[in-house]
């Protein structure tokens, strides 16, 4: 992940390996999830998805590296980078978006400068989401705030 950090080394933020957090976070600067968050996540600077980290919620942010599982909406302002180890159940949303060969991808993309059509793309506010944790609560989240 480095090369697409660079420029933000200061983590202000984060949910480590074997942690498991649900509820919003509205932060500012760089968020690391490599544990389990669920929710939603507004943020002016960069979120970090590692490759243990598994993630069901919306994100807002600049830029956003996904290494790990993340069922949910991406919204980026800058970019989207998905990296090889990187399942992604969403619709994605940025002016630009890098995906690494061995991306497993399920969803709308939706790659544009013009903020028009970045806010008519399509977006999960209607969708319902399920992911088992391996735990006893596999509640469903019925996920109805927008980016």
């Amino acid at each position: 992940m480095d090369d697409y950090t660079k420029g933000q080394a200061l983590i202000n933020s984060i949910i480590g390996d074997g942690t498991r957090f649900r509820g919003d976070l509205d932060l500012k600067g760089l968020l690391r999830i490599d544990g389990d968050f669920e929710g939603n996540i507004r943020t002016d600077g960069r979120v970090l998805v590692g490759k243990a980290g598994r993630a069901r919620c919306l994100i807002n942010a600049d830029t956003v590296v996904v290494g790990g599982i993340v069922k949910g909406d991406i919204k980026a302002s800058g970019k989207i980078v998905l990296l090889s180890t990187c399942v992604m159940i969403g619709n994605i949303r940025a002016p630009q978006i890098i995906v690494e060969e061995g991306v497993l991808l399920h969803g709308h993309c939706t790659i544009s400068e013009d903020s028009r059509i970045l806010a008519s793309a399509p977006s999960g506010e209607e969708a319902l989401f399920s992911v088992d944790w391996g735990g006893t609560d596999n509640r469903s989240m019925n996920s109805s705030s927008g980016l």
